[in-house]
């Protein structure tokens, strides 16, 4: 069995290496060619798919639209699941990261990108970036809302998800997408690796890489690989880490 975790391609809110979160913006030109490039990589390794989950928001959606369309995967059997949101960034979103480096500093910056427990400032719980405000999730319980996230925040939030879903890879056997975001993904890599608090600080996620784990028979983790070239992939990694840097 493998899973395969992929981070949507780029959005036009990482072109501008603004704080994201739960804020819906589109993918960039570069973006979709990115989540063609996962597809195409996906069909070359002859992976075929047996199952799809996204999170719910538009950047993460658009790339698996894309990537199923390209697979074949029906889209009628995408799941949905708003439990794989990226990290909400609380009063940051919006934000632009070199600019809040040189306002805050590159050290506080930092903290609020990679720390494992360390929540940025929380919205005002009348701010409009507030979810609650947000159509999409209005069939979710207001106290399960976030307004403001550390990894550790979405790895609980993450939880109740992964708990299911872990009993549905023991009885599906096959080959499983997840599409998602930075800390969600970061936050599920933690588990699988068995990752402490601060190891998971240095990990890096690229845009529209697949990045696939093999199980064996028992669901242990037996091999993990990015399906790109490992030049390439440093570079996109480097990219990532010097998003928060002045």
């Amino acid at each position: 069995m493998k899973l395969i975790l992929l981070r949507h391609g780029q959005s036009q809110w990482n072109l501008e290496n603004r704080f994201t979160g739960w804020k819906d913006v589109d993918l960039t030109d570069t973006g979709i060619k990115e989540a063609r490039f996962a597809a195409n990589q996906l069909i070359k390794e002859k992976i075929k798919i047996s199952s799809v989950y996204t999170s719910k928001l538009l950047r993460a959606i658009k790339t698996t639209n894309i990537v199923c369309k390209k697979i074949d995967f029906p889209l009628e059997d995408i799941n949905y699941e708003w439990r794989l949101n990226e990290r909400h960034y609380g009063a940051l979103q919006g934000l632009n990261k070199s600019e809040t480096a040189a306002k805050y500093g590159e050290k506080q910056v930092l903290i609020w990108r990679r720390s494992f427990d360390t929540p940025p400032p929380l919205l005002e719980e009348n701010d409009k970036r507030h979810p609650k405000f947000d159509k999409t999730f209005q069939d979710i319980k207001k106290g399960n809302l976030p307004a403001g996230e550390s990894l550790m925040n979405v790895i609980k939030r993450l939880e109740p998800f992964w708990e299911t879903y872990k009993n549905f890879l023991i009885k599906n056997n096959g080959n499983h997408l997840i599409v998602a975001h930075s800390n969600s993904l970061r936050a599920i890599v933690k588990i699988l690796d068995q990752l402490t608090d601060s190891e998971i600080m240095k990990i890096n996620i690229p845009t529209g890489v697949p990045l696939v784990y093999t199980f064996d028979n028992d669901n242990n983790v037996i091999t993990k690989k990015y399906l790109i070239d490992k030049e390439e992939l440093l570079l996109k990694q480097d990219l990532v880490a010097k998003q928060g840097k002045v």
